[in-house]
């Protein structure tokens, strides 16, 4: 099964890989794969059909959109477990399986099988594995799948936004990175960036002046400059030069960002970091308490103002969680002219990793409650990136797992 898939998948287009996927699994004893994806602000799950362009339309009657609040797809997407569905028909079996790109969630499935036996589950596992790979290698260049995973219009910002973030969940044995963005089909000047090199792990947020096009190619062309010098060896303060150099250069002062760059040295747990004019991280330590990591603050890159860059660093302890921010998210107004805040935003943070929710659940779950302060409109673009140490182990996958959700039976 998995060796006829991958050896179709080289020449297939992503509209063909239901079809593919279904003719395949008939091998292994599946009668039915559907795959559903989340869509962009993660709401919802909606099936990839065969039919390309017009995958609005049920394959044979099934839904095309379900629900993942409320939902047993929904329970699945959410806690990644694959759970028994009982509305098979008679002589079959039915279980809906997580559909993963390392950590990071992209719908699930939907199998169907003749069969329940451990070799069936060992292998639809495996399936799932191999579809989530064949999905994130074509989706790009797919514009069937960038429909399929949007329930509105998306602004030109955020098609350049969405276009250039990492994917919004990554875990090795040590860290977890996590991510959330709104408003998903307005963002414009809000950015995130994380990336690994031996030992460090590369962690920046930023946050454009304005609201609009402008705002959106700002934060562009600040990651864009802020990867290139990365990856010719520059140090974080020089980055940050180099970046309002190109702000300058493009928009004389016109235009702005702020920011925070810091790497963390895996092996020791040091954390280094710059501010350019943005809210300090925050750092929860042991499930319990906070704190506000101070360093003095340069001036936003793009205005020229000549002050003081600053390399600040913080010994971490294992479980520590960095947490960075943009002000969408803490300066969100609620009735009667109420902000969010910061102290709602650690405690909620808290609150929901001691339930034992996955990482990227509890974020999703954060900008849902931001929305709804906010009455579902934001005026501005919400951020937060969050990473765990796990500890100098490169190999305590076990805990990466964990955080993931990814330890379920």
């Amino acid at each position: 099964m998995l060796e006829g898939l991958l050896a179709s998948s080289h020449l297939m287009s992503l509209e063909l890989l239901p079809a593919r996927v279904s003719e395949h699994a008939a091998t292994a004893g599946f009668r039915e794969v559907l795959i559903y994806v989340t869509d962009v602000q993660r709401s919802v799950l909606r099936l990839l059909t065969r039919h390309g362009e017009d995958a609005g339309q049920a394959a044979q009657g099934e839904e095309t959109e379900l629900k993942i609040e409320g939902t047993l797809p929904g329970w699945v997407y959410q806690h990644v477990q694959i759970l028994a569905d009982s509305s098979a028909g008679a002589g079959e079996h039915r279980w809906w399986v997580p559909l993963l790109d390392g950590s990071d969630r992209l719908g699930v499935l939907r199998v169907t099988a003749v069969e329940d036996s451990p070799r069936i589950r060992q292998d639809m596992v495996a399936l799932a594995s191999l579809i989530a790979l064949i999905l994130v290698s074509k989706r790009d260049h797919s514009d069937s799948f960038a429909r399929l995973t949007r329930t509105r219009p998306m602004n030109i910002a955020a098609e350049m936004q969405w276009h250039l973030m990492p994917p919004l969940t990554y875990a090795d044995g040590r860290v977890v990175v996590s991510a959330a963005m709104e408003p998903a089909y307005r963002i414009s000047g809000d950015a995130f960036d994380y990336a690994t090199a031996g030992p460090v792990v590369h962690l920046s947020i930023f946050d454009a002046m304005g609201h609009d096009t402008a705002a959106g190619l700002t934060a562009n062309l600040a990651m864009a400059t802020c990867r290139n010098s990365r990856r010719q060896g520059a140090g974080l303060m020089e980055i940050t030069e180099r970046i309002e150099q190109a702000l300058i250069e493009q928009y004389g002062q016109m235009r702005y960002a702020t920011g925070i760059l810091a790497d963390l040295d895996t092996h020791t747990g040091v954390l280094s970091w710059v501010n350019r004019g943005h809210h300090p991280p925050v750092i929860i330590r042991a499930g319990r308490w906070s704190t506000d990591l101070h360093c003095p603050p340069a001036h936003p890159m793009g205005t020229g103002m000549g002050l003081t860059t600053t390399l600040c660093r913080e010994q971490l302890e294992p479980g520590d969680r960095i947490v960075l921010y943009t002000d969408g998210i803490t300066e969100a107004r609620g009735l009667g002219d109420v902000e969010f805040g910061l102290q709602r935003f650690v405690d909620f943070l808290i609150r929901h990793h001691a339930d034992g929710l996955p990482v990227p659940e509890t974020l999703r779950w954060l900008i849902h409650a931001v929305l709804e302060h906010h009455d579902g409109q934001l005026e501005d673009d919400a951020t937060v990136l969050f990473c765990e140490w796990l500890g100098p182990n490169p190999d305590n996958v076990d805990a990466a797992a964990t955080q993931t959700g990814l330890a379920g039976p």
